[in-house]
């Protein structure tokens, strides 16, 4: 079966997290990722949060799954000569260099466009042009900067980052879907073009019912947000509004049976306007259904604290299982607070490819994330990532053409090679 994105090939200049997520989505999609890196070290993943010596963390294989590797000095004159070929031989790079740095390396976009005008050139940054361009950013940075953090917490508590990696693999997403529409964009016109996404802007568009409720503050309180059954103020700001739900229907993050042990005994229960009566018949409060402190929406803000306290002294009878097979009969919203450990035991996503087995030639087997996003015609299919420079003499070969003599010339100049220290007199 043909592959959605076959026939494409990316030079992959990326490393860490967010580059590595937009490259390894586009390779699920049967593109040719080609992933560069330094001789003798690679991207600073491979040896990083390692849980088995000397031999590739989790960090980078969980990134860089059906990729090719090859190594490459890119100082080194020869280096350069590569570097070009590649250019001309590949359809889109992707970096997420700090700024400037593909400018030092003597390749700016002027230059990529001059030896391949059909080039896609796709960069992510951590901010737009503006004050802080220049600026280093990282996950939590770009959460905290791009209105994540201010907005997640409790009220009276710091604000905090989330355990999800909006800001790295958020912003790889979008990067890998301006791609797919650069590369659209080119079979009308033939020409490439830039693409970049900052962190801190990917992070915002995640955020953006925060951007909504900012503008909505303008205009009068939060009616949704537990803070204003609460009778207390509202600053000019959106604030930190714990588990509220975001979407306009009151919900929390109640105890389940077990909670007193198990750290994930719980489940976030959305009381819906729709079920209301269901949610009442459920937890043994049938008078609620008609009673005029309850049974509509707005009488209900200033009672939401009571409300959940009941609510939660019928789930804490139930294990987070049990409550949601009961309310899901009946059209709750609702879900379980599920473990890292029970996703990875979880037999449906093993089924559908959203967890897999990978086996590694020096690591062994470990489990990681598939594709997330299922195509009916293109299935993914999860390969190993690559050892260091383990396909640097095939792609010479067979991706740039390069005979046996120029392949030796290449080797002996020292661009696939570490640079040589030079010995102290």
């Amino acid at each position: 079966m043909t592959k959605a994105l076959k026939g494409v090939r990316i030079l992959d200049f990326t490393h860490v997290q967010s580059g590595p997520t937009c490259t390894q989505l586009l390779a699920w999609f049967g593109a040719d990722v080609i992933k560069v890196e330094r001789p003798g070290v690679g991207d600073i993943t491979r040896g990083q949060l390692q849980d088995k010596p000397k031999v590739d963390s989790l960090y980078f294989t969980m990134l860089n799954h059906n990729k090719r590797s090859i190594t490459l000095d890119t100082k080194n004159p020869k280096g350069k000569e590569v570097l070009t070929a590649l250019i001309k031989s590949c359809d889109v790079l992707v970096e997420n260099f700090g700024p400037g740095v593909l400018d030092r390396m003597g390749f700016p976009w002027e230059k990529i466009h001059a030896i391949n005008p059909k080039m896609i050139v796709a960069s992510i940054k951590g901010f737009g042009p503006g004050p802080y361009e220049d600026c280093k950013v990282y996950e939590n940075v770009a959460q905290c900067t791009g209105g994540s953090a201010s907005t997640t917490g409790f009220r009276d508590g710091l604000p905090l980052v989330t355990g999800a990696q909006i800001g790295d693999s958020g912003t790889g997403l979008h990067l890998g879907l301006g791609i797919v529409a650069a590369l659209y964009q080119r079979t009308m016109t033939g020409q490439g073009q830039r693409v970049t996404v900052a962190m801190q802007d990917g992070v915002l568009n995640l955020a953006r019912v925060k951007l909504r409720d900012q503008q909505r503050l303008a205009h009068g309180p939060l009616t949704e947000y537990s803070q204003y059954g609460e009778g207390i103020p509202f600053g000019d700001a959106v604030p930190r509004a714990g588990n509220d739900s975001g979407g306009g229907q009151p919900g929390r993050i109640l105890k389940c049976k077990g909670w007193e042990s198990d750290p994930n005994a719980y489940i976030y229960f959305i009381t819906q306007a729709p079920v209301w009566e269901k949610i009442c018949d459920v937890i043994g409060e049938p008078t609620w259904k008609t009673h005029p402190d309850y049974a509509k929406p707005p009488a209900r803000l200033s009672r939401l604290n009571q409300i959940f306290e009941r609510i939660e002294q019928w789930t804490t009878t139930k294990t987070k299982f049990e409550a949601m097979e009961i309310l899901n009969k009946y059209d709750i919203p609702c879900g379980p607070i599920l473990s890292m450990k029970e996703l990875a035991e979880d037999r449906s996503l093993r089924a559908s490819g959203t967890v897999v087995e990978v086996d590694h030639p020096t690591r062994g087997k470990y489990l990681s994330v598939g594709n997330p996003i299922k195509l009916s015609d293109s299935p993914s299919e999860v390969k190993r990532s690559p050892l260091l420079g383990e396909h640097t003499d095939e792609i010479l070969r067979q991706v740039l053409g390069f005979s046996d003599h120029q392949v030796k010339e290449i080797h002996d100049s020292g661009a696939l090679d570490p640079p040589q220290k030079v010995a102290a007199e």
